[in-house]
């Protein structure tokens, strides 16, 4: 049998078509996935060129984007839909709970449908943060403040992603919502208890571990139960996700160039190190390819090569599978085939279809 090999990185490619140092990248065997930005967006046809490159370097890369809907979708231009941000969805259920269901697997379907038609795996979706009201970059994201009402739209719209053959990734594990700062751009610490997080926030990966395929960590701090931010915690990682929860799949970063991710002065290399011995499968580092060409990407994948060879961190055979498992699970429709079809022009239908009292929450 052929050993798998554990290929814990998720990198950004420069531009709208690969260059000689992308492609030098994605060759080596430490990486295992890239993930795209508007950056990498021109037109459909450039997209699906772009995909095809990446996998003609290698097949098992994983595609990645953000395409949750709402302010975070990475391509909206040349006929993809602008789907609803997630407290939309949110606010028809408190006018129509099942035609809220209804709407949530629609806009996974479109969403995964178009997105691989043109060549993309995967996307950085749902958001399980409640809606506390007070985060910034959380915001309409999240579907409702009730743990209830997100797990069942979430549910609903991984559904709909499945349906087009497209896995799920479950965010900000144990829950963002409840803290102000942006990770983005500062440290953020949630001064909750365990018991209180578990019952509210990080409810719904509770309710629907058996069924999550990835989860995302926070870079939030709870210091109340470690010091680190969740997805450098080896509490929140192994004891809690892993064992108390009873999570199996995916365990992948947030990006490690957010400022809350090497709040310490740690390198990429020390926090990728970091994150892998705390529990995570794969590491995601963004935004990197187009600072003084790539080098800090050269520099991350020699280091973290380094400290292969002396034992800092061992490769997981089940971190490898679980990266696999990622990968689309049917083949796509092809766009202009997509279009026609009954299923995505119901589903599309399904999107828009708004209740008149579904506008206000």
């Amino acid at each position: 049998m052929q050993l798998l090999m554990h290929s814990p990185l998720i990198l950004d490619v420069a531009g709208l078509q690969l260059g000689a140092a992308d492609r030098k990248r994605l060759r080596n065997p430490l990486v295992g996935g890239v993930v795209l930005f508007a950056r990498n967006w021109e037109s459909r046809g450039q997209l699906l060129s772009l995909c095809a490159q990446i996998k003609a370097v290698r097949p098992d890369l994983l595609i990645a984007v953000d395409h949750e809907g709402g302010r975070v979708q990475r391509f909206r231009t040349d006929g993809f839909t602008a789907l609803p941000a997630m407290r939309e969805l949110g606010a028809h259920w408190m006018a129509d709970a099942p035609g809220a269901m209804r709407r949530a697997a629609a806009c996974g379907f479109v969403l995964a449908s178009e997105l691989r038609a043109c060549g993309v795996d995967f996307s950085f979706t749902p958001v399980l943060d409640l809606d506390w009201g007070g985060s910034s970059v959380i915001g309409d994201r999240a579907f409702h403040a009730d743990a209830r009402v997100v797990t069942v739209l979430a549910q609903s719209l991984m559904l709909g992603l499945a349906r087009a053959g497209m896995v799920h990734c479950a965010k900000h594990f144990p829950g963002h919502g409840y803290v102000r700062a942006d990770t983005h751009l500062a440290v953020a610490r949630d001064a909750r208890t365990l018991d209180a997080i578990l019952s509210a926030d990080a409810a719904p990966y509770q309710w629907l571990a058996p069924g999550l395929r990835a989860v995302m960590p926070a870079h939030v701090i709870y210091p109340e139960v470690d010091a680190l931010p969740a997805g450098f915690s080896s509490v929140w990682l192994r004891d809690v996700l892993r064992e108390r929860i009873g999570f199996t799949g995916a365990i992948l970063s947030d990006d490690l160039g957010m400022a809350a991710a090497r709040a310490e002065g740690q390198s990429l290399s020390q926090a990728a190190l970091q994150g892998l011995q705390a529990g995570c499968d794969a590491m995601l580092v963004c935004n990197q390819s187009v600072v003084d060409n790539g080098r800090p990407l050269d520099v991350l994948l020699r280091e973290l090569d380094q400290a292969l060879e002396r034992g800092q961190w061992t490769p997981d055979v089940h971190s490898a599978q679980r990266r696999l498992d990622l990968l689309p699970t049917q083949p796509p429709l092809e766009w202009d085939e997509l279009m026609v079809s009954d299923s995505y022009r119901a589903a599309l239908d399904d999107v828009f279809n708004l209740p008149s009292s579904a506008g206000q929450k």
